[in-house]
């Protein structure tokens, strides 16, 4: 079980005044039979999920229970969400799932829901999907119909793919069109990593504006170190950075590698490797047990992809960033959408609602590794395959 989803966490004055709101927001329109969504935004790593975990809870222990359900569209996050109800008797398993399921259900029964909860709203769908049973245009639409008020967490620098691909305008044209009570709040403190502000704005500049901004050199080997009790460091050599990880995950647990997906991997049952110098190991292989990826002692021995890390806690994180990113001018990086190896990232789908296709799928390789260089608690890694990255922050 992961602490970021577990519903007794404690929760900071700015998470409780954002839960109270939530709970007097749903009072306030099942009361008056009215139509809701409320809409909570924020950085990966700002709390969103431990609030909605404590809201449904609170839910659920209600005297008089109504229907709900909690939706997520991430499977290992499922796993730790439904692993929690053996914990909490108020909480039921059956009422965890993915949003495809829950419309499908509820279509099927002619039912609707009270309250529906959504982590990781970015991953909802925005088009069809045959192979996940979708037929319908929007999963988000379909789960406003089918309930009073809808509880949604939302980054969009989270977004990964072209058929999850949203914008606030799409978002703001179904409150109008549903005539939906709204509210948006957003969460700015970051909680995950314990790191000091000069250390996530360097990652805010590198994923949101595509600057490098040098970092004071410690030994020919890595640039940072330790600053303010965080452990930051860039790597000139992976297997070097994946040593130091194994030393750390001896000490700490839970810490793990994981990549920008710039390196080929196929559903074929096969091992697909990551190369760079003298380091290899293969990307992570489907998890079929109950206990998720980051959990799984073995994972150590792989590289986890953005789709098994995604909303997850690690003490210490090596980060491989791969030939996508590369070198531009001093203090720039840019971006090599060719060389991006997630193909389904960049599916086809109608862009009616998207004015630059190949802007957008840059802002999908930076989403993946923003979401990827903030996982980590203690600690954070990072290797370059552009080299000229590293000489430039070296000088």
């Amino acid at each position: 079980m992961l602490d970021s989803v577990l519903p007794n966490k404690h929760l900071t004055i700015e998470q409780q005044d954002v839960l109270n709101d939530i709970l007097n927001f749903c009072r306030s329109n099942l009361q008056q039979n009215t139509k809701g969504l409320f809409q909570l935004n924020g950085d990966a790593g700002t709390g969103k999920s431990v609030i909605l975990t404590q809201l449904f809870l609170k839910i659920e222990q209600q005297e008089h229970r109504t229907n709900n359900y909690f939706l997520v569209n991430h499977p290992e996050l499922l796993k730790v969400y439904q692993d929690n109800t053996g914990e909490f008797p108020e909480l039921r398993k059956n009422r965890f799932l993915r949003p495809t399921t829950f419309i499908n259900q509820m279509n099927k029964k002619q039912k609707t829901a009270d309250i529906v909860v959504i982590d990781e709203a970015h991953l909802l769908l925005s088009e069809p999907d045959r192979y996940n049973n979708f037929s319908q245009d929007n999963q988000l639409e379909e789960v406003i119909k089918l309930s009073k008020v809808v509880i949604i967490v939302y980054d969009e620098r989270q977004v990964l793919k072209m058929k999850s691909y949203w914008s606030q305008n799409y978002i703001d044209s179904l409150v109008s069109r549903y005539n939906l009570n709204y509210q948006l709040k957003t969460l700015h403190t970051q909680m995950r990593m314990k790191a000091p502000r000069k250390i996530t704005q360097w990652i805010d500049d590198l994923t949101n504006k595509l600057k490098l901004d040098p970092i004071n050199k410690q030994t020919s080997s890595y640039l940072g170190g330790t600053i303010q009790g965080y452990d930051f460091k860039i790597f000139k050599d992976a297997e070097k950075m994946y040593q130091q990880l194994r030393l750390d995950n001896q000490i700490f647990k839970k810490s793990r590698i994981v990549s920008t997906a710039d390196y080929p991997s196929t559903l074929d049952g096969k091992k697909h490797y990551i190369n760079e110098g003298n380091f290899q190991l293969p990307w992570d292989q489907y998890n079929y047990s109950q206990t998720t990826w980051a959990e799984k002692e073995s994972t150590i021995n792989e590289v986890g992809s953005i789709y098994t890390i995604q909303g997850f806690d690690l003490n210490y994180v090596a980060v491989i960033v791969g030939p996508s990113i590369v070198y531009d001018s001093p203090g720039k990086i840019k971006i090599y959408i060719s060389k991006y190896e997630d193909h389904e990232a960049f599916k086809k789908r109608p862009f009616k609602d998207i004015d630059d296709i190949d802007l957008a799928k840059r802002q999908i390789i930076l989403n993946s590794m923003n979401v990827l260089l903030k996982r980590g608690v203690k600690g954070l890694y990072i290797y370059f395959h552009d080299s000229r990255i590293f000489d430039f922050l070296v000088n």
